[in-house]
């Protein structure tokens, strides 16, 4: 969902990050195994039908991008996220490295028509799919602070959080229940849109726009809290 609140966020900071780091596991060039990064997109979407689970996609620039570098050494090579990755996901490197050799030939016209696809504009960006490998669940972005532990929960709540499961989840609850978490999702969205539309017109960083600010993000993660409450 491009609308996701921490997209929102990201737009409010800008920031340069350079960092050597521990690489996470070797990326294949052939062929698609749960929880393994592969640079095969279609051996991952044949692969994500078949074993009913979501994609990760992370547009890359692997040898120069220091946030990249970031996410790969401080989350992807650590055994917490290669554990929980290889029961729950699908993992795909589009890469777009300064070293073209990197890449085999064939799959750059593809990684550019994918960055196009999903209106890709900086590294790293993460894409979430559904195991059908076109409804996008969420984007999903870098973090100095994130951890294995920390980027598995945004992923479990991005999952939590799609339309698809949410709609299931309101028809399981039946008319009163469910009517409740309906409720709930309406006003996170509606939170997520005022908190977008007020972006839109760029406000000056002062105190009276910081505890704006908060407020949206207050009433956001209320709602957040609320939806959770019924899984």
């Amino acid at each position: 969902m491009k609308n996701n609140l921490r997209i929102l966020l990201a737009s409010l900071a800008a920031a340069l990050f350079s960092l050597s780091s521990a690489s996470a596991s070797q990326v294949a060039l052939e062929g698609a195994e749960p929880g393994e990064w592969t640079m095969d997109y279609d051996a991952a979407l044949a692969l994500a039908e078949e074993e009913n689970l979501p994609l990760l996609l992370n547009f890359t620039g692997s040898d120069w991008c220091g946030w990249c570098k970031l996410m790969d050494g401080q989350v992807f090579a650590e055994e917490e996220w290669q554990d929980w990755a290889a029961d729950n996901l699908v993992l795909v490197t589009i890469d777009f490295p300064s070293d073209e050799s990197i890449v085999p030939e064939k799959y750059k016209a593809r990684n550019d028509e994918l960055s196009e696809t999903f209106g890709v504009q900086g590294y790293p960006t993460y894409i979430l799919l559904a195991s059908d490998g076109e409804t996008m669940i969420d984007q999903l972005g870098a973090g100095q602070d994130k951890t294995p532990e920390s980027f598995i929960e945004e992923v479990e709540t991005s999952l939590m959080m799609s339309p698809s499961n949410l709609e299931a989840k309101v028809e399981e609850l039946g008319p009163e229940k469910g009517a409740e978490l309906q409720a709930a999702i309406n006003a996170r969205a509606e939170g997520i849109e005022k908190l977008e539309t007020w972006i839109a017109t760029e406000p000056v960083r002062n105190p009276e726009n910081e505890k704006k600010f908060e407020a949206f993000l207050k009433t956001i993660t209320e709602a957040d809290e609320k939806i959770k409450s019924f899984f």
